[in-house]
C-alpha cells in the first residue's frame, strides 16, 4: 500500500525588537490554501535581541506544527535562515564555534530548532519586511510579532485574539498624485517650447525658427491658437 503524502502547508514566522535589545516578542502563523491566515500564535520574550526573537519565532512554529508535515516557512530574517541552514552543520564539526572560533550565539536555540527540523520536510523561503505590497503572510506573523513585544501579552487564535493591527515599521501606500489638467488635444495646456525650424500655424500664419510655439489639434502655431482650439 502506497502511503498519501501529505500535502505542504505554508507558513510565516517573525521576530520584534523594539531596541535591539529591547522589549521583544515572536510569532507565527499558519495558512490555508489560498494562503490566509487559519492559525496564529505571538508571544513576549521580555527583553531581547531581534536575533532571539527570530529564533524562537521559528522553534515556536516547529513546535506548533505536527512533525509529518510538509512545511514551506515564510521569514524576513536572513540570520535566522542561514543560521540553521548553512551555518549549522560547519558550527556542529568545529565543536559549536564559529569560523572565529568564537561560541556560536544563541546556541541552544539553534540546537532545539536542529532537533525539530530533523527528518521533517521543510522549505525555507526568504521575503522581505515592511513592505506595502509584501509577502502578507510574512506581514501578518510582522504585525503580530511586533504588538506581543509592545504590550508584552500573548495572543493567538486559540485565544480569541483580534488581528493584529498594522505595523508601526510598514511604511503605507502613498495615494497617486493627481494629474495636471490636460488641453482637448492631449497636451498640457501651457506646455510651450522654442520652434526649431519655421512652419505654419493651423491659423494659416507662418512663424519662424525661435519663435515660441504651443501644440494645437493639428500640429504646432501660435500659443494663442493652441488655447482657442481647446
Amino acid at each position: 500500500m502506497i502511503e498519501r503524502m501529505r500535502e505542504r502547508v505554508v507558513a510565516a514566522c517573525d521576530g520584534a525588537s523594539k531596541g535591539n535589545p529591547g522589549p521583544a516578542g515572536w510569532a507565527w502563523v499558519v495558512a490555508d490554501g489560498s494562503e490566509s491566515p487559519t492559525r496564529w500564535e505571538a508571544g513576549p520574550l521580555g527583553r531581547a535581541t531581534n536575533n532571539v526573537a527570530e529564533l524562537t519565532a521559528l522553534e515556536r512554529l516547529l513546535t506548533a506544527v505536527a512533525p509529518d508535515v510538509p512545511l514551506e516557512i515564510r521569514m524576513d530574517s536572513q540570520y535566522a535562515m542561514k543560521a540553521v541552514t548553512t551555518w549549522l552543520p560547519g558550527w556542529k564539526r568545529k565543536g559549536w564555534k564559529t569560523a572565529a572560533g568564537k561560541p556560536v550565539a544563541n546556541q541552544e536555540l539553534v540546537v532545539r530548532i536542529d532537533e525539530l527540523l530533523d527528518g521533517r520536510s521543510v522549505e525555507f523561503r526568504y521575503v522581505p519586511a515592511h513592505q506595502v505590497d509584501g509577502d502578507k503572510l510574512n506581514d501578518f506573523a510582522d504585525r503580530a510579532a511586533s504588538q506581543a513585544a509592545i504590550v508584552q501579552q500573548s495572543a493567538g487564535s486559540d485565544l480569541g485574539s483580534p488581528e493584529p493591527p498594522a505595523s508601526p515599521d510598514t511604511p503605507r501606500a502613498t495615494p497617486k498624485k493627481a494629474s495636471r489638467p490636460r488641453s482637448a488635444t492631449g497636451s498640457s495646456s501651457n506646455r510651450t517650447l522654442k520652434a526649431k525650424f519655421p512652419g505654419r500655424c493651423v491659423c494659416g500664419r507662418a512663424y519662424a525658427a525661435g519663435e515660441t510655439i504651443a501644440k494645437n489639434a493639428q500640429g504646432w502655431g501660435h500659443p494663442e491658437c493652441a488655447t482657442a482650439g481647446a
